[in-house]
């Protein structure tokens, strides 16, 4: 450590080149990075979700769930334990997964093992094997008006797909290649509807018609069930290749089902569904209202996804409320900015620029009323250039801008500003004595070196289980 110490005494044009290049590093790195509210991290853990419709808990938990635990029991290895919840037309399990083990391999095996279960009840729907991760919500937008609940759906819609469209304009006087460095145009990928009803179609059959032309329930249920189906039928093989065969016609309108044919009598006449009942088109029956500054309210959810940068994500969304929402909804819709976390990260960053600036011009005035000015700029300017430093780490390391990592940075400012007063100071101490400047550097930094690296470590020992 001395040999290296006294090498850069010696050198300084070496050790001022050596600073700049940190100090470039760290500033291109800051617009790479990662800025998020908070890591993003995965739970260890895989969901198995099978939607069985119109099934009851009891149906669901022997029908679904005691074949999903046999069959994770028997066949999945790395499982450290699991739990199912069963309810009214959905059965789900979470899977732990063991430390050691590769979530996503696990999860490989745990969607084998329920793809091969050949006994599921014959209305139950295709099981869904996702991994658990926490998704990064930015931030909400209320929809709101006075109207009624199917228009203020479809101006959310509009609001959604318009944000997923959407691409933050160019910066006048940037070219494609120089916004490429920093992460390039802003694109949302993940916006979703919250606080609405899911869309049904519920057809209601009169008992008198059904009497009348002497039909069943069942009868009825299973003719709208073969007339709304999407079935693959094979494929055909030929000289250019194979062609997959598939049969659409599942129904997705209200008035389409108005002309299914429940039953087609031997004189020819038919029984159509309008003829016994009619079809309303609409929401669940489920109890739910949303209100925003008293209004009726759909709210969009935003979420930042892979290394998007949270600030620039809500930039974007700002811009898109600004410049194109108002023009593509009805008059009378409101949209506001909701729960913005942002914000929170933004006053994180806005806290160590404050506190780095006041700390490197207290530090600057104080040692240069007591030190030399000279002296006082340079150890000033080792704050920003260890900060530089880190930055410039940072994406290597797999560490993004977050609430955590900025905490960490506004902890060490005050030990890089003592670090930087002991080292100084010991140098001027030295000078004061009569030694050479380049010595006093050499024969000062190396006499506290040890000191100061451990008084590091330390701290760093105290703090090692935030990681």
């Amino acid at each position: 450590m001395g040999k290296v110490i006294k090498w850069f005494s010696e050198n300084h044009v070496a050790a001022n080149f050596i600073m700049l290049l940190v100090l470039l590093a760290g500033f291109t790195s800051w617009f790479k990075l990662k800025k998020e509210i908070f890591p993003e991290m995965s739970l260890d853990a895989v969901i198995v979700q099978v939607p069985y419709p119109n099934a009851t808990a009891e149906e669901v938990e022997s029908g679904v769930i005691e074949k999903l635990e046999e069959a994770i029991a028997d066949d999945v290895n790395g499982v450290k334990r699991y739990t199912t919840t069963s309810r009214e037309g959905m059965g789900a399990m979470t899977v732990e997964v063991e430390t050691g083990f590769d979530v996503r391999e696990v999860m490989n095996d745990v969607k084998s093992a329920v793809d091969s279960i050949s006994e599921l009840p014959e209305n139950a729907e295709k099981p869904i094997v996702s991994e658990a991760i926490i998704t990064s919500q930015v931030l909400s937008i209320a929809i709101s008006a006075d109207t009624d609940e199917k228009t203020l759906r479809k101006a959310a819609e509009t609001v959604r797909d318009g944000l997923l469209n959407y691409k933050a304009p160019k910066p006048e006087g940037f070219s494609e290649n120089f916004l490429a460095m920093f992460g390039g145009k802003v694109v949302i990928t993940k916006a979703s509807l919250a606080n609405v009803r899911p869309y049904e179609i519920s057809i209601e059959v009169s008992q008198a018609k059904l009497e009348e032309y002497g039909l069943t329930l069942s009868q009825v249920s299973d003719a709208l069930r073969m007339s709304s189906l999407d079935l693959p039928s094979g494929s055909v093989r030929e000289k250019t290749g194979e062609v997959v065969v598939r049969t659409e016609g599942k129904i997705t309108e209200a008035e389409e089902f108005l002309d299914v044919v429940i039953v087609t009598r031997k004189n020819g006449s038919v029984v159509k569904l309008r003829d016994i009942g009619m079809v309303k088109d609409g929401f669940e029956n489920v109890d739910l209202r949303t209100r925003f500054d008293g209004r009726q309210t759909v709210l969009v959810n935003v979420y930042r996804t892979g290394d998007q940068d949270t600030t620039r994500v809500a930039a974007a969304v700002k811009d898109y409320m600004e410049n194109i929402a108002p023009g593509e909804l009805p008059e009378g819709v409101k949209v506001e900015l909701w729960n913005d976390m942002s914000k929170m990260l933004e006053g994180r960053m806005d806290l160590l620029s404050r506190n780095g600036s006041w700390g490197l011009l207290l530090v600057f005035i104080v040692l240069a009323l007591f030190l030399r000015p000279s002296l006082a700029l340079l150890v000033a300017i080792g704050i920003p250039v260890s900060f530089a430093g880190g930055l410039w780490m940072m994406p290597h390391l797999g560490v993004s801008i977050n609430m955590i990592s900025l905490f960490a940075f506004i902890l060490v400012l005050g030990i890089v500003v003592d670090d930087a007063i002991v080292v100084g100071e010991n140098i001027y101490t030295r000078i004061r004595r009569g030694e050479h400047p380049k010595i006093a550097a050499y024969k000062g930094t190396h006499e506290v070196g040890v000191v100061v690296i451990f008084g590091i470590l330390t701290t760093m020992a105290a703090f090692t289980p935030m990681l």
